[in-house]
């Protein structure tokens, strides 16, 4: 009789194991935008279309307010901004004291420390900053007893590689190496995961061959076939060059956890609704499949939409204001089943 009710404890256990694994696709949450529902509303949102994961770009207080008490895991940013104070260890300690630790009933889940940082463009100024800030906010959290609750990241891009084709030659650009590297070792020496923003949208608009259904999940077969591992969707094959850039610097073994990833509805080459649609849907799917990456089969692909709303004060190219999976009146613009 024990070991009957062994079995069936550990078949219970494993399937709540497999349904909580599958269930890894969050929505980051930006602001940078007109007639946006208040942060209550935004969190109401959330879980009443079973969103289970948040990432914001910085403590914001209203956001963590309304977040208390809800089973919603976040990702919380710290502003590119802030990374030079946080060099200070003290100052680090106030921070996760004021940010993380006054909100107990908030389910911190990573701290994004910087976001596509890089030393090839205007970001360069802050590349100093990342790892000391990264180190810092891990010795604040292990001092507050919380490091083996919340794990500390920074979120990286593609942009940061300067080769993604094939998926196995995937490596970081020369001038790119001295800033990660140290990075990547770190999160391997400490069991935590690489943040990397995924997308196969600028993929495909760089891609001379345009081939639109590789990148929208639709491809009826293998596109590429990399010594053995076949590729049939852009986004598996740009996620295995991350993968691969990282083994090169001892990173072999460093979980990449999609921070952000999207498809614009408007403003650019290929951005309609039927294609951010088709790929948000098929990316919900595939991520939920935990079938893995060919190479990384079986591994679940814990990943985050971007972004909850369409942001019309975003700089940059008009596509940028239009990645929301909702409109500011709350309005779903794809019926996405989370």
């Amino acid at each position: 009789m024990a070991t009957k009710f062994l079995l069936v404890t550990l078949l219970i256990t494993s399937s709540i194991l497999a349904i909580t694994d599958a269930q890894s696709v969050g929505v980051c949450y930006g602001k940078v935008g007109s007639g946006l529902p208040s942060d209550r509303d935004v969190v109401t949102l959330y879980r009443n279309n079973g969103i289970t994961k948040m990432r914001i770009y910085g403590p914001d207080q209203g956001v963590l307010q309304a977040l208390k008490g809800t089973n919603i895991e976040l990702i919380l940013d710290v502003p590119n901004d802030n990374l030079q104070s946080l060099n200070d260890q003290g100052r680090a300690n106030t921070w996760v004291r004021d940010n993380i630790q006054r909100y107990p009933d908030v389910k911190f889940k990573y701290i994004a420390v910087g976001n596509e940082v890089n030393p090839n463009n205007d970001n360069r100024r802050f590349v100093n900053f990342v790892l000391p800030a990264m180190r810092n906010i891990h010795n604040a959290l292990r001092a507050a007893g919380l490091n083996n609750k919340i794990k500390v990241s920074t979120a990286t891009y593609t942009g940061l590689l300067s080769k993604t084709f094939p998926p196995n030659d995937g490596a970081f650009d020369n001038n790119v190496r001295g800033f990660i590297e140290p990075i990547i070792r770190f999160l391997a020496q400490n069991n935590l995961p690489m943040l990397a923003n995924i997308y196969p949208y600028f993929g495909y608009l760089n891609d001379p061959n345009s081939n639109l259904p590789y990148a929208l999940f639709t491809a009826p077969g293998t596109v590429v076939n990399d010594n053995g591992r076949q590729y049939s969707n852009l986004f598996s094959a740009m996620l295995d060059a991350h993968y691969a850039a990282q083994a090169r610097l001892g990173g072999e073994n460093v979980e990449i956890v999609v921070s952000e990833s999207g498809w614009p509805s408007a403003g650019g080459r290929a951005a309609t609704i039927g294609n951010a649609g088709t790929y948000y849907r098929n990316l919900i799917a595939h991520v939920k499949g935990t079938k893995g990456t060919p190479r990384k089969p079986g591994r679940s692909i814990e990943t985050y939409l971007f972004a909850m709303f369409d942001e019309n004060n975003k700089p940059g190219a008009d596509t940028e204001k239009h990645f929301g999976v909702f409109s500011p009146n709350q309005q779903s613009k794809y019926q996405l089943k989370f």
